[in-house]
């Protein structure tokens, strides 16, 4: 029987995500999950203008973090002697035509140096575009066609036909065609979609029920509305984008979810349920990225927090939804949340979903807990 955490650390956590509600972040539900037992709570609205919170567990498009179930996947296949780390990415893929230097931990760490075919910024300011996306010049463009279907060879095509940002092996750079890549790796080894390997690795084992690789611009109810503000004649418009197609960004970021898989999930990672151990410790290994307190491993982020503690993560946003996930590197505490809110081209919401993640992990893992 699972345990309902109350009192003062109940307290403390509902005053937290109530304080995390701002003009763009709308609503958010969180779970947190350790040896006291299981917290679940939410504040704001589901719907702009409405009364009604978040569903506490409602589906969520979680952005990124499907780049973590992607390369858990690709390490379940290396324990199952189908594919290694060092393999190199144009002998499983001949026909990709890309550079045969680039091997499969490559991908996952995000050191390939492949153009990110979502656009690029350069470290001098300047941009190259790649396909049209809600953050930046091509925002109308994408809210104008956010139900067309891409395929995933498609999103690769693009990216190689801009150059590289560095040598294969020589840098960091965040690039989701690193992990399209990976999700066709998958599916050329296995013989099946990644929506079966998902399902035959991870979801049954799991109990996983409520997370989905999407085929359409469909999400299950429950929810919590997400969208999307543009100018138009110099007057804001609102859109609810609930309803979207994110095969724009393919395994980078398509998948939909609840706090409570979420949980389950990374739990279950890192308490080493789905990996073996050396395979664990590899994915969890983090490379330098250049941002603060944040190294990458395989898939995941690796979070020191202001408090020196270390926290698995990867966290997603995909057009007025994102999703948290964190867990201490032993599985015993977790922390899920999703949110939904008014994105933007510009990015507006950018600072306040930092300082919510912020207010979240010091009351979950910092000092700041209650």
């Amino acid at each position: 029987m699972t345990t309902t955490v109350t009192g003062q650390t109940a307290d403390h956590f509902q005053q937290t995500i109530e304080s995390v509600v701002d003009p763009g972040i709308i609503g958010l539900s969180v779970r947190v999950q350790d040896e006291q037992g299981v917290w679940v709570g939410s504040a704001g609205a589901a719907e702009l203008g409405g009364a009604a919170k978040p569903p506490a567990d409602g589906h969520v498009r979680i952005g990124s973090n499907t780049k973590t179930f992607t390369a858990t996947l690709v390490l379940q296949l290396v324990a199952e002697g189908k594919v290694g780390l060092d393999d190199l990415v144009a002998h499983h893929l001949p026909k990709i035509g890309i550079d045969r230097r680039i091997t499969v931990r490559m991908l996952l760490q995000h050191t390939s140096g492949l153009f990110n075919f979502t656009g690029e910024v350069y470290e001098d300011g300047s941009m190259v575009l790649g396909i049209p996306m809600p953050y930046g010049p091509h925002g109308r463009e994408w809210l104008d066609n956010r139900f067309t279907t891409f395929r995933p060879e498609e999103l690769v095509e693009l990216a190689l036909s801009k150059p590289a940002r560095f040598e294969p092996g020589t840098g960091w750079s965040y690039s989701n065609t690193n992990y399209v890549l990976a999700r066709l790796l998958i599916e050329q080894i296995t013989g099946r979609t990644i929506t079966e390997e998902l399902q035959r690795l991870i979801l049954t084992p799991l109990g996983m029920s409520h997370t989905v690789v999407p085929t359409g611009a469909e999400i299950a109810e429950p929810h919590a509305h997400a969208y999307y503000r543009y100018d138009e004649d110099g007057e804001a418009c609102t859109v609810d984008v609930t309803r979207q197609n994110p095969s724009w960004i393919s395994a980078g970021g398509d998948m939909i979810s609840t706090t409570e898989d979420l949980s389950t999930f990374i739990a279950a990672l890192t308490s080493g349920e789905l990996l073996p151990d050396h395979l664990r410790d590899e994915m969890f290994t983090p490379r330098e990225t250049g941002i603060p307190h944040m190294g990458y491993g395989l898939g995941v982020f690796v979070v020191t927090t202001d408090d020196g503690a270390t926290v698995i993560s990867h966290n997603g946003a995909s057009v007025g939804h994102a999703a948290l996930m964190y867990a201490l590197p032993d599985g015993s505490r977790t922390l899920t949340a999703a949110l939904n809110c008014v994105d933007d081209a510009n990015l507006t919401v950018a600072a306040a979903f930092q300082a919510a993640q912020q207010r979240l992990l010091h009351a979950v893992f910092g000092s700041g807990r209650a």
